[in-house]
């Protein structure tokens, strides 16, 4: 099937309830090609549910979902490429072991990319990730989806347990490591950290879509910086 209106991903009117409790409400937005996009939102507002559903670890309750125009599935998996909120890798693992593995479970992972990027982040791979502290488990799992040849990324909360200092480094992977015709979503709350490196914006409040924008408009129309517009339109 052809893409839709040339948008690698389309999200059309989608719902999702756990029991009687709405979650997403009735959502719609797409992203084209070569754009970097930060999904905002407070705590409990759907980020999350809103990805499991993309990375089809949850089913939607009714809406659609298209990658590359064809419905999330086997070929939806194979080119989208995601970092949990919480890390997933087996802790007994080497990370040389967790290299093999990514190399033999997905044909578009560059192996030789991830061992590059692991040595500038001064990662010993010979390492068990048990002796690991959760911030350097964090980078490696980070190296690890960056590294794959992927038309879309999807980084839920991909600064959580780093320092500031390695936020920009890892910023700057995230900048340098993806071709310049895939996209990448990021979810998060430290959005003064990413904004230098978002193209747009989606704000998402109580399971709706409120805005979504490129960022330098919204910017010179709202007088703010992203971060600044976020706190305005979500004062509690």
């Amino acid at each position: 099937m052809s893409k839709d209106n040339n948008n690698l991903l389309e999200v059309k009117n989608l719902k999702k309830s756990f029991d009687k409790k709405e979650v997403l409400k009735d959502v719609s937005f797409s992203i084209p090609n070569g754009k970097i996009i930060g999904l905002l939102g407070k705590n409990g507002a759907g980020k999350t549910t809103l990805i499991k559903l993309i990375n089809d670890l949850l089913t939607p309750t009714s809406g659609e979902i298209l990658v590359n125009g064809n419905k999330i599935g086997v070929e939806s998996k194979k080119v989208i490429s995601y970092l949990p909120e919480r890390t997933y890798l087996n802790k007994q693992m080497k990370v040389t072991e967790v290299l093999n593995y990514f190399e033999d479970f997905y044909e578009n992972f560059d192996k030789e990319k991830a061992e590059k990027l692991l040595k500038d982040l001064d990662l010993d791979i010979t390492q068990k990730l048990s002796k690991m502290s959760k911030g350097m488990q964090e980078k490696v799992q980070l190296v690890l989806v960056m590294s794959r040849k992927a038309d879309l990324y999807i980084l839920d909360e991909p600064l959580g347990g780093v320092d500031p200092a390695t936020r920009d480094y890892i910023l700057d992977t995230i900048l340098s490591n993806f071709n310049e015709n895939a996209s990448v979503i990021i979810s998060t709350h430290l959005i003064s950290d990413i904004e230098r490196i978002l193209d747009e914006v989606i704000f998402i409040d109580k399971g709706k879509i409120v805005l979504q924008s490129d960022c330098d408009q919204l910017r010179k129309k709202e007088n703010g910086s992203i971060d600044e517009i976020f706190r305005r339109m979500f004062k509690c």
